[in-house]
């Protein structure tokens, strides 16, 4: 029998109502679900009557996952699935949800997983390191973006980025992003930066509030590798952040270095939206304020 893990982020699935519902439903159809948190327990959420295991126990012999929140809470799982080569289907209960396939109203869809008979949806990840002095001292996994940024001190920096081994750009203001096509309608876009349909292979390159009046973002084939060097010589600090990952702070003359990762993630899709459905709905009214992307 398939086991799948309901994730639920319970700041988003108040009382974990929408967990216990597709719990529900798939137990009325015969399929095994277990529930597990996208983030350590530390026992503040027991008293929601159902048991919580670890993620990283039950990940080993399941087959799916299902997260219940924002695209916040998928981004939070989306290293551990594509590791694992786990798809992953995300029900959305923040405000955008922009990654996820389902709303919670959409949840009954959810009875088609009992046959195994879904489509999904590969996207592409970067591999994310930095080096100083010629040794790795760092590494991740993105779904959206790295992006390396002055954090929070007011002032510009200098960074000089590289594809492969040739110079491509000079960038002096808050910082710069290289994003993936999924992350291309997240920081990225407000940014300035282009959108691409999420299932592109590309590297998307975009500086953050460049002090020039000459404005560039650089869209990539996946096979380059993308560089970029901290010219600052101040000890003020520059920060290296990696989807909802902690940041990590830089010195002068580290690089940080992008590529495509051999992991993809795959999500599952059930709806039948398109691309430019979701996006027209979604995203060209407005959309709406989202906390988690």
């Amino acid at each position: 029998m398939r086991k799948i893990i309901l994730c639920p982020n319970p700041y988003r699935d108040k009382g974990l109502e929408a967990t216990r519902q597709a719990r529900e439903l798939l137990r009325n159809t015969g399929v095994e679900t277990v529930v597990c948190l996208p983030f350590k327990n530390d026992g503040r959420f027991s008293s929601y009557g159902l048991e919580l295991k670890p993620l990283q126990q039950e990940i080993r012999n399941s087959q799916l996952i299902i997260a219940f929140g924002g695209d916040g809470t998928i981004l939070h799982l989306a290293k551990t699935a594509a590791m694992r080569g786990l798809p992953m289907l995300g029900v959305n209960l923040g405000s955008l949800g922009f990654i996820s396939e389902l709303e919670q109203n959409e949840l009954p869809l959810i009875r088609q997983l009992a046959d195994w008979k879904f489509e999904t949806e590969s996207r592409m990840m970067l591999d994310v390191s930095v080096l100083r002095d010629g040794r790795q001292i760092y590494t991740n996994l993105a779904l959206n973006e790295a992006g390396v940024s002055k954090g929070a001190v007011s002032r510009v920096i200098h960074l000089r980025v590289y594809s492969d081994q040739d110079r491509l750009i000079d960038v002096k203001g808050d910082g710069m992003l290289v994003s993936t096509a999924t992350g291309s309608t997240a920081y990225s876009l407000a940014a300035g930066g282009p959108i691409l349909e999420p299932t592109a292979q590309n590297l998307v390159l975009c500086p953050i509030c460049a002090h020039t009046i000459c404005f560039n973002s650089y869209v990539l084939t996946p096979s380059h590798t993308v560089t970029i060097e901290t010219l600052d010589k101040t000890k003020k600090p520059i920060f290296l952040s990696v989807d909802v990952s902690k940041p990590f702070p830089l010195r002068p003359g580290d690089r940080v270095q992008v590529r495509r990762s051999r992991h993809d993630l795959k999500l599952v899709r059930l709806s039948g939206k398109s691309f430019c459905q979701i996006f027209e709905r979604k995203m060209l009214a407005g959309g709406i304020d989202d906390d988690e992307k």
